[in-house]
């Protein structure tokens, strides 16, 4: 089932958060960067992006085991952007990210744009891009973020 998120489910979706990124996101990150990524997604930090944007959960029984987010790209009414994308490691590879990904393309962010934009993990990249997602301004490496710019356009 999928969800609106809601300030209660902060601590869970930051716990999520770390066992992807410290599962998942290993394999393309130093265990440095994915600790300093754990500590900026707290709960409260969570709680905090509500103010901008539309978050989703997607629950097994009891158990948050997706999110995602959608907010607008840097206020502007004609772009979104998504953010905090995780599926626990148990659950990935059963279209749980899929369904998140349907879920924000529904929101009125999202279809209230023209540009829609990801700033995706190298784990994450090529499942954005199965998605219809491609590189923004063509550049296929990563910023110096360490993300990978994507971006899908939309009729409006």
């Amino acid at each position: 089932m999928i969800r609106k998120f809601t300030r209660e489910d902060a601590q869970e979706v930051s716990e999520l958060v770390a066992l992807t990124l410290r599962t998942s996101n290993i394999k393309d990150y130093p265990a440095e960067r994915i600790e300093a990524d754990i500590l900026i997604f707290n709960g409260q930090y969570l709680i905090n992006r509500m103010n901008w944007t539309n978050g989703y959960v997607y629950c097994e029984g009891e158990e948050i085991v997706g999110c995602g987010f959608i907010g607008s790209y840097w206020d502007k009414k004609d772009e979104a952007c998504l953010f905090t994308f995780f599926v626990h490691p148990d659950f990935q590879g059963k279209g749980i990210g899929r369904q998140l990904i349907n879920a924000v393309e529904n929101d009125e962010y999202f279809l209230r744009s023209k540009r829609i934009e990801i700033p995706a993990s190298i784990t994450a990249c090529q499942f954005y891009r199965k998605l219809g997602y491609d590189y923004k301004n063509g550049v296929t490496e990563p910023d110096d973020e360490g993300l990978i710019r994507l971006e899908k356009f939309r009729n409006v």
